[in-house]
């Protein structure tokens, strides 16, 4: 295969002080990067994910992404865990709700969402 792994996901949010709050104030994840595009008038925000980035851009004026009914493109981004009840707990008790977990009949794995401030659907998945 041409492709070794993931390099990076790139998200954009309507807020960007909102989305740095909980992707890495509740969620954890390390910043790499953060700086403010003064040629674009945005924010991007790199964070750690393994081996790979997580991209944040603030993007002044973006359209809001449509989820319902689901649109073609991303549909989610989905975080290996493993327990997904007990990732489920510290996400609720963090203030972050979460859908029932249920199971994911083509890998025989426990699953269950979540979302971002703006509402991106986000997955545990064991």
């Amino acid at each position: 295969m041409l492709f070794d792994q993931m390099h990076h996901v790139a998200i954009i949010v309507s807020d960007y002080e909102k989305a740095k709050e909980f992707y890495v104030k509740k969620l954890g994840f390390p910043v790499l990067r953060e700086n403010f595009r003064e040629d674009r008038g945005d924010w991007k925000l790199d964070l750690k994910f393994g081996d790979s980035e997580l991209e944040i851009f603030a993007i002044p004026g973006a359209p809001p992404r449509p989820s319902y009914p689901e649109a073609q493109g991303l549909r989610h981004l989905a975080f290996r865990v493993d327990d997904v009840a007990r990732a489920v707990q510290k996400l609720e008790a963090l203030g972050i709700p979460c859908e029932p977990i249920r199971w994911d009949d083509c890998t025989q794995r426990r699953m269950a969402f979540f979302h971002d401030p703006d509402g991106l659907p986000l997955e545990l998945h064991e």
